[in-house]
């Protein structure tokens, strides 16, 4: 198995990764259909910095950067300990990911694993995190390292093409 610390984010890389979750999150957002794109990107930053009032040294936050046997960044994880929902004793992954370049060989799950490792010594009891479901990579390593589903949330677009194999001839709205 890969081996991968963690330890919390510099103020340098707090501010690119900043710019990155903004960006990511922003995406998912609109191809989940859940905002507009336009004012995307700023309406993630500005969720973010509610969350984050004091950066990397926000209370009850656990913003750290994975580390490799060698030394070298893979990934970044953001953990708050207080779940934004009020579960008792549960903290909530708000982020988790290995940089693109190093996908695929096990960070994942090891990361994965000292984060759970990071908030269980912090007092949380459970981790609880969403995911969106076109991520089928994540969805698949949550589901290996032991995570249920406790709520789903889905959708169904009413208004564009219909779906396949509706009638020719029904009535568009």
């Amino acid at each position: 198995m890969t081996n991968v610390t963690v330890r919390a984010m510099t103020h340098a890389e707090f501010d690119e990764w900043q710019t990155d979750i903004a960006e990511e999150y922003a995406t998912e957002q609109v191809a989940a259909g859940r905002w507009r794109a336009e004012g995307a990107v700023e309406r993630a930053r500005d969720e973010n910095a509610l969350l984050l009032p004091q950066g990397v040294e926000t209370p009850r936050m656990l913003v750290l950067r994975g580390i490799d046997d060698v030394g070298e960044p893979v990934g970044r994880a953001w953990v708050g300990l207080d779940h934004p929902r009020g579960a008792p004793d549960a903290a909530f992954l708000y982020d988790i990911e290995i940089i693109e370049a190093r996908r695929g060989s096990g960070l994942g799950r090891a990361l994965l694993e000292v984060v759970e490792r990071a908030a269980l010594e912090a007092g949380a009891a459970a981790l609880e995190l969403n995911v969106f479901g076109k991520n089928t990579a994540g969805i698949g390593l949550y589901e290996s390292a032991g995570y249920e589903v406790t709520t789903q949330q889905m959708r169904k677009t009413l208004r564009g093409d219909p779906p396949s194999g509706m009638n020719e001839g029904a009535a568009k709205p």
